[in-house]
């Protein structure tokens, strides 16, 4: 993640994290990417099962019943050792994470286990009562997806109403108190809605959005076709920090975040340069801090199976199943060969990636969107968007023609 509103228009400054030792067990969740431990981030897919069928989703989910997903006694037992462990987020997803019928009370348990616990959640499915339910438990978040506005969104989410009833569980979640923020993925399908998308979080005091760029995973490897260029992900990354400058001008200070490409971070800060070298100075500490890409080192991904990945989109990769081994074990096996080279990715990537002077602070971008483009998970990532120049790259002058 990059915090576009921290690391831009300044709300955090680099001796924030410091001030908690950078320990992710002290920091609270604004902090977490700063973290020096980088314990992971645990994304929990509770259930395949879906009410909606977006075109993008990473897990194909559907609207039926799946065999074998964790039980509710296995789902505490796994919880059980994330606190043990010490991770600081559980993050529930899916599928959409309300059609599991136990997720109160997985969701209750994990908390009075002493787990920030947050949701990942298309929206359409928290009425009144469950909006209550996440209060009265002590949900510290709630991210609802919203890939634009009405018609865009219904038709990127394979429902009608979609959108209505997502705003419905966005109103709920703020009527009771329960912090609440949007999910938008970007694309060259809904890209012209980001104007409006800004002006809903003005209007409806969103205080958080986090803007995804698409991962070729899933149903979204169909998508690869409708991606933003480079030139178009530059102008949206450009308007995204641009609205947001303009709301903390505007005494809106919203968190807004790009997440999954860490090209976000050399580009804003080579902004910066040019507008505010002050800033740009702390901008470029703590994305140091942050380190980039943090998949199979500050985030992973369990499955309703158990299985376990090194992140939410990786699913071909299996790092082992927690119905068979303790999480905390399968994430610290030194045996594991290649877990061993995601926490030390920036020694195997290759080309530009592998020359790059932005390398410690991208991390390597994602690895498997450039799996999934050359089928080298080693190769730069496709949506990297700096030119050779920006990444310190030798630019040959072009050789004059002799005349004769």
């Amino acid at each position: 993640m990059i915090g576009i509103s921290k690391l831009y228009c300044g709300t955090v400054e680099p001796s924030d994290p410091l001030r908690y030792g950078r320990k992710s067990g002290k920091m609270p969740a604004n902090l977490l990417q700063f973290s020096l431990d980088k314990k992971p981030i645990v994304v929990w897919n509770v259930t395949r099962r879906c009410n909606l069928h977006c075109i993008h989703c990473y897990s194909k989910s559907q609207d039926v019943d799946y065999r074998g997903e964790m039980t509710t006694e296995q789902g505490k037992s796994f919880i059980d050792d994330l606190a043990e462990f010490r991770v600081p987020v559980l993050l529930f997803s899916g599928g959409e994470p309300f059609r599991r019928e136990d997720i109160f009370e997985l969701t209750e348990y994990s908390i009075r286990k002493g787990i920030r616990t947050v949701f990942s959640t298309n929206g359409t499915l928290i009425t009144k009562t469950v909006a209550h339910r996440l209060k009265e438990m002590g949900v510290s978040y709630v991210g609802i997806s919203l890939d634009g506005m009405r018609e865009t969104n219904d038709r990127f989410r394979g429902m009608k109403g979609a959108f209505d009833l997502a705003m419905r569980g966005i109103r709920n979640c703020q009527e009771v108190g329960v912090k609440v923020g949007l999910r938008f993925t970007m694309n060259g399908i809904n890209v012209q809605d980001l104007p409006q998308i800004f002006d809903l979080i003005e209007e409806r005091r969103i205080t958080r959005a986090c803007f995804y760029h698409l991962v070729y995973t899933g149903r979204g490897t169909k998508l690869v076709k409708d991606d933003l260029t480079h030139d178009e992900t530059r102008k949206a990354v450009d308007y995204i920090m641009d609205r947001t400058k303009k709301m903390h001008d505007n005494a809106l200070p919203a968190e807004i975040l790009t997440v999954d490409n860490h090209t976000d971070g050399p580009y804003l800060y080579l902004r910066l340069q040019k507008e505010d070298p002050a800033r740009a100075q702390n901008a470029l500490e703590l994305l140091k801090m942050n380190s980039g890409n943090s998949s199979g080192v500050g985030v992973a991904s369990v499955s309703w199976d158990g299985s376990v990945y090194p992140d939410q989109f990786w699913r071909d990769k299996v790092l082992g199943n927690v119905l068979e081994q303790p999480f905390s074990r399968i994430w610290t096996d030194t045996s594991n060969e290649f877990l061993m080279k995601l926490k030390t990715k920036k020694q195997h990537v290759k080309g530009r990636c592998a020359k790059c002077k932005w390398l410690d602070i991208c991390g390597g971008n994602l690895r498997v969107r450039a799996e999934a483009i050359t089928g080298d998970m080693w190769a730069p990532d496709p949506a990297c968007y700096l030119s050779d120049e920006e990444i310190g790259l030798k630019v040959e002058p072009l050789q004059k023609l002799s005349a004769g």
